[in-house]
């Protein structure tokens, strides 16, 4: 097989060029990891939508040549910046804007193991490894594919192709495998971007392997990966109790495994193939949002039942989970510690999450009391959370419903919540307040407990639509303290 990179010709031009001149220092370079992987995906139909077009990064692994001359080779084209100690990562950066490419050019590296958890390497540098020994510390053997960008020529030497084509994860080797335990997520999250089955064999050894020693930084990157950036986010989490990660990793997760529910109202099943069905339901729904509440709103869906297992109870022959919204904040808390997640580019991605678990119930509430729901309910949710956000996890809520025998779900009560929150312009956070201490101060006022007990007042007022401008919310703070005078 050979592959014909769809890039820019500069960009590829100067690939070539260089692995060229790596070549004439008796040297070879090839093309490695993800970038190899989705362009052979691309050219066995398995992906139809993936842009490898805009791809700026590159990965370049450099055989039969000693870092010096590597290095020396490199500075011919730019400025080569050098990251690490033992091994060495060249980088390079080559021209402007849209045409700008990023190498990293490295040594194929040989590890070994010397301490506990995923830091526990001594990795250096071995320009005489073969092909056959550098591809074996890869994780999987989709991974394992390298290509020659002169000629196109694909070396595969654990079989990656096939397992492509057969849509199947599976590791290049077993021993080097378990010494990252890293691996185990990333089987999750590439399962579940690809749609991919785990072979059994990898299953197996992914239960074998302990994952205390993950910090949770590293856990929420592959999370992050799996929540955002497949269509079906389902199938890792499904893997993922398969291999034994729930267990080991999320115990808040596992509890909604076989939780029932009422089948009138969930005829999919426990709560857990019910979160499934909605986080897949979810990503449907967030391509549109910034990358902060995109998070929000898949962690939100993610957390939404957490309440449900200490609350579910069989009630007058029916399955009900009173008050679950309140009691799956505390799990959720327990989550997002675990994962080390508060603000994310600025949003208080933490917070939000918490108040969407803790009010997912309240648009179809509201639909169902429409008639008596006033503006003022909606005002004053919007001080909890950002309503769009809360449409959105009720939602997926609603839609993840699915069952053969069972007529469709649909979001009609979510579609009339959101309607009403965008008439009152209250999407994104309740209305700022009109009457400011500073006004108060204006009317003669002494700072004071006073000045805040009055504008929260006022503000009360203006959440029922009583006050609508300064002139009535100055007229409301007077009779205020004319009454308190009195």
């Amino acid at each position: 097989m050979k592959l014909a990179f769809n890039h820019s010709e500069k960009a590829m031009g100067l690939i070539q060029e260089i692995c060229a001149t790596i070549d004439q220092e008796n040297g070879r370079a090839f093309l490695v990891g993800g970038l190899v992987r989705d362009q052979v995906m691309s050219q066995l139909g398995l992906i139809t939508n993936h842009n490898l077009s805009s791809v700026r990064d590159f990965d370049i692994e450099a055989y039969q040549i000693n870092a010096e001359r590597l290095r020396s080779v490199l500075a011919k084209f730019g400025r080569v910046d050098a990251v690490g100690e033992a091994f060495t990562v060249y980088k390079l950066a080559l021209g402007r804007g849209m045409e700008r490419i990023e190498l990293d050019i490295s040594l194929p590296r040989r590890e070994s193991k010397t301490g506990q958890g995923h830091r526990g390497f001594t990795v250096t540098g071995d320009p005489d490894m073969t092909t056959l020994e550098a591809a074996k510390r890869r994780d999987f053997t989709i991974n394992a594919i390298m290509c020659n960008p002169i000629t196109g020529e694909v070396l595969d030497p654990y079989h990656g192709i096939d397992d492509l084509k057969a849509r199947t994860l599976r590791v290049v080797d077993p021993t080097t495998f378990v010494e990252d335990s890293l691996r185990v997520l990333r089987a999750m999250q590439f399962a579940a971007r690809f749609e991919f089955t785990v072979a059994e064999e990898t299953k197996a050894l992914c239960r074998t392997i302990d994952l205390t020693d993950l910090p949770c930084e590293r856990i929420w990157g592959e999370i992050e990966k799996l929540l955002l950036r497949a269509k079906k986010p389902s199938i890792g989490w499904q893997i993922g109790l398969e291999m034994g990660v729930i267990d080991k990793l999320f115990p808040e997760l596992k509890t909604l495994v076989g939780c029932p529910q009422e089948k009138d109202w969930h005829p999919e099943g426990d709560v857990w193939i019910h979160t499934l069905q909605a986080m897949d339901e979810a990503v449907q729904l967030i391509s549109k949002l910034p990358k902060a509440q995109q998070t929000t709103v898949m962690l939100g869906v993610l957390c939404h039942d957490l309440g449900k297992p200490s609350t579910t109870k069989e009630i007058d022959g029916r399955i009900r989970s009173l008050a679950h919204e309140e009691a799956g904040v505390a799990p959720t808390e327990k989550m997002l510690d675990r994962l080390n997640i508060h603000n994310i580019d600025s949003y208080h991605v933490r917070d939000q999450v918490i108040a969407l678990v803790a009010n997912h119930l309240k648009p179809g509430q509201f639909y169902k009391q429409q008639n008596m729901i006033t503006d003022g309910a909606f005002r004053r949710l919007a001080r909890k959370c950002e309503m769009q956000l809360l449409y959105l996890v009720a939602k997926a809520d609603s839609l993840g419903r699915h069952a053969l025998d069972a007529p469709k779900p649909n979001a009609d009560a979510q579609e009339w919540f959101l309607e009403r929150v965008l008439a009152l312009g209250v999407e994104k956070s309740a209305p700022e307040a009109i009457l400011l201490g500073r006004h108060l101060l204006e009317l003669g006022l002494n700072p004071g407990r006073q000045i805040g007990e009055i504008t929260r007042a006022v503000y009360e007022l203006q959440l029922d639509g009583k006050v609508t401008n300064l002139v009535e919310a100055i007229d409301a703070a007077q009779d205020l303290i004319t009454k308190k005078v009195q």
